[in-house]
């Protein structure tokens, strides 16, 4: 091909990149993005970006309560980022970590209804960890245990199982509904907080805290430097490859998932006991879906994992502010957040790939 013809843009995929640089490219799409977030904001609404800007900010963490519910909803958001990761770097497409928090969410409903006002705290508390994440780990291998033997499409799988986690909940709020006839359970243990996680160091959600970190730098260890996180990333790279390693991909599959289900079941047991002392279809809240965004964010790193989900927490707590402040609808302030997360997420293909101009030096030097 001649010259002339050679196309005017030439894409190379990195084989690595400087962490720095990494996070100064996501800078940077974050700065252009609230730039055109401004260019928007003018157009639709007329009104002054700078003060949308901080009508976010206060409705995030402008006072001492909004804060630590932000923070309450980034470590739920953290903890089922973390639980997913290892099934999706075997590139196993686990889409049911919505159900996987309802079932170990709704195991610790059970128990605090059952057990909260009669058992000691230091045996309660255990039990309710330990049972949600068995609940959910058992749940997590069914989809993988067909996915294993049978090739299956997880992604369906795991996709069917959230409702049918949500008809358990149904069924369990049927016997649990208070007051009679209201289709809910209402708050457990009102009077008594059985079952409710107790502060610590004198923060409301201190256990959470150190629950949600406790699990992330575990994840990150076993991911990168055990024996069973090299072969989770050889399963992901190539089955085939695994095999002829020696890997036994079924049990990979079978061990990887049932990590991922009961951290995801942990996160049920924060949510119920921890959070809202309640149980619902709707105690998930649509973030075993989010986290999926935060997981490929993150590139797997359960520490970016930090960052990536207290900013999605903060726009969204940010959005809800402005809704009600400025009167726009609240669909004006998802668009604010759409637009973000596009630029956030085209930033990864710049930090994949560079673009090369044909004519510069490093052009001229391929050719």
């Amino acid at each position: 091909m001649s010259k002339g013809k050679e196309p005017v843009f030439q894409m190379t995929k990195r084989d690595a990149i400087e962490p720095w640089k990494a996070w100064l490219i996501r800078l940077v799409a974050v700065a252009l993005a609230l730039a055109v977030c401004a260019v928007v904001i003018i157009a639709l609404t007329g009104l002054n970006p700078v003060e949308v800007y901080k009508g976010i900010f206060a409705g995030a963490v402008g006072t001492k309560r909004r804060t630590w519910m932000t923070i309450r909803d980034t470590l739920v958001l953290l903890c089922i980022a973390v639980g997913i990761t290892p099934a999706f770097k075997m590139r196993f497409w686990n889409i049911g970590a919505e159900g996987q928090v309802l079932i170990g969410g709704v195991t610790s409903a059970a128990m605090m209804i059952y057990l909260g006002n009669t058992l000691p705290p230091l045996i309660l508390f255990p039990l309710m960890f330990a049972g949600s994440a068995l609940a959910a780990m058992l749940w997590a291998v069914i989809p993988a245990f067909f996915k294993a033997y049978w090739n299956t499409n997880e992604t369906l799988f795991t996709l069917m199982m959230n409702y049918v986690a949500m008809q358990v909940v149904t069924f369990g709020i049927i016997f649990w509904e208070n007051p009679k006839g209201s289709n809910s359970v209402g708050t457990i243990n009102s009077a008594t907080k059985g079952g409710w996680l107790p502060k610590l160091f004198g923060l409301e959600y201190g256990w959470n805290l150190v629950i949600v970190l406790a699990l992330t730098a575990a994840m990150f260890i076993y991911l990168r430097y055990s024996k069973h996180g090299y072969e989770i990333s050889v399963v992901g790279e190539s089955g085939n490859t695994a095999r002829y390693a020696g890997i036994n991909v079924k049990k990979v599959i079978l061990r990887t998932m049932a990590i991922s289900g009961a951290v995801c079941g942990i996160a049920g047991f924060i949510i119920v006991s921890g959070a809202s002392h309640t149980i619902s279809t709707s105690t998930a809240g649509g973030r075993g879906f989010t986290a999926i965004i935060v997981s490929w964010m993150s590139k797997f790193n359960t520490f970016a994992m930090i960052l990536v989900s207290f900013f999605l927490v903060f726009m969204q707590k940010g959005a809800g502010q402005i809704a009600s402040q400025f009167n726009l609808n609240e669909n004006a302030a998802d668009v604010i957040t759409g637009i973000i997360l596009f630029f956030i997420l085209g930033c990864e293909f710049f930090i994949d790939y560079k673009i090369r101009i044909r004519g510069t030096k490093q052009a001229s030097a391929k050719e």
